[in-house]
């Protein structure tokens, strides 16, 4: 699949927050933790949530998609095993260990695919697991997992020596059924993981601490179904932002909630981007954009490393020079010799950060997209070229983005998709 991007066009009107990709994979691996309905909203119509969706399925979830409204009831899981085509397709999958170990007191997995940015490892996952008392057997990517016939009902003090979002999801659904009280520390704070915990307590779960460092967690024997509202993607708020500056136009995106959009919306504002938050929408314009010495990303709180390629390419449009520096992920920045060969003036000092000389006009060019941060970052520079830029593999953008071609051409982008 292709994008098609004819750059030159002022982006202008409104659009509506979609839910958060990242709270979708916790949240639907909740509804495994019961035999009753859960009703899912704000679901954004993703490929990697249709993905998910099949592995429902082949556990047994009967499930209803209707727009953003997404039924799902499992009566009895079927199997204990994942299958390994798809999770080979979903990093994200990987929160479905958690649940289905809870519920079954078994698992057997594969090691999860996704995206290429850097070594995503699943060992705080597997240590996280054997401090709950769970039996390990691996075999090179194949995986075995299993509570002993008599579960170990005291309590658990599990510190995560790294803050992963997807190990804490994984452990907090792990622990919410049975008797015992797992104390969880350096537990991360993105809003993904408060989606969770607070879907979890709607069911019955008992979770203290939602929001800090500590999470104490005791089991209880049975969870109930419920109705939840997935919170808004700040990754796609920030993205459209930098749209709107870069452009020289105005965007209001309407739909927010109360999620916190300071990591993502104060770091903009020193770049020069006009932020007018208005109860549930804001708007997003730029009258000079202006370069700052560095960015750098870090776990929530701070800038969100998902956004750190749309900030490069902001960047390219600043007067002056920007250190971005993204400590996460090894090859975030392996994108930006598609940007150079468009003509931003980039240099990569390390596998982590790049100094990025501004302004620059920029090409269009034949790109190919590398994974879904970069892809959308080769849109945005699309929008902003002199003629023509072709997005070659854009179904990876669309793991991440909803209708992209159809909220950018609503806002006056020349894009077409093409098939």
């Amino acid at each position: 699949m292709q994008y098609i991007v004819t750059g030159g066009k002022r982006l202008e009107g409104k659009i509506r927050a979609s839910g958060n990709k990242n709270s979708v994979f916790p949240c639907v691996a909740a509804a495994l933790l019961t035999n009753e309905e859960v009703i899912l909203e704000n679901i954004s119509n993703l490929r990697d949530t249709k993905v998910l969706i099949q592995i429902l399925e082949k556990l047994g979830t009967k499930v209803n998609w209707d727009g953003s409204t997404l039924k799902l009831q499992t009566n009895q899981i079927s199997h204990t095993t994942l299958p390994q085509d798809l999770m080979g397709k979903l990093r994200g999958s990987m929160v479905l260990v958690g649940a289905i170990l809870a519920r079954m007191g078994k698992v057997h997995f594969y090691h999860p695919g996704g995206d290429i940015i850097g070594q995503r490892s699943i060992e705080t996952h597997l240590e996280c697991f054997k401090n709950l008392g769970v039996s390990l057997k691996r075999d090179d990517i194949e995986f075995n997992l299993s509570f002993p016939d008599e579960r170990n009902n005291g309590d658990c003090v599990i510190f995560l020596s790294e803050s992963s979002v997807t190990a804490c999801e994984n452990i907090i659904l792990a622990a919410s059924l049975g008797k015992k009280k797992v104390i969880v520390k350096n537990c991360p704070k993105e809003p993904h993981i408060l989606d969770l915990c607070k879907m979890l307590v709607q069911m019955g779960a008992k979770i203290d601490g939602i929001g800090g460092d500590t999470l104490e967690i005791q089991g209880v024997e049975k969870l109930s179904g419920t109705k939840f509202k997935i919170g808004i993607d700040y990754i796609e708020i920030g993205t459209y932002a930098v749209a709107a500056a870069i452009t020289g136009g105005e965007v209001t995106i309407e739909n927010l909630d109360s999620t916190d959009l300071d990591p993502v919306l104060e770091p903009l504002k020193r770049f020069g981007i006009s932020v007018d938050l208005n109860g549930d929408k804001v708007t997003f314009s730029a009258e000079r954009l202006k370069a700052i010495p560095k960015i750098t990303t870090n776990i929530w709180p701070g800038f969100p490393t998902d956004l750190m390629s749309a900030a490069i390419v902001l960047a390219t449009q600043c007067k002056g020079v920007t250190l971005c520096h993204d400590w996460m992920y090894e090859s975030r920045m392996f994108f930006i010799d598609k940007l150079i060969s468009m003509g931003a003036n980039v240099t990569l000092a390390d596998p982590h950060r790049v100094f990025v000389y501004g302004p620059d006009r920029l090409k269009g060019r034949n790109l190919e997209t590398p994974d879904i941060r970069a892809g959308m970052a080769l849109v945005l520079a699309g929008l902003i070229a002199r003629g023509k830029s072709v997005i070659n593999q854009a179904e990876l953008i669309e793991r991440g983005y909803e209708d992209v071609v159809g909220k950018l051409k609503s806002l006056g982008a020349d894009i077409e998709r093409v098939e």
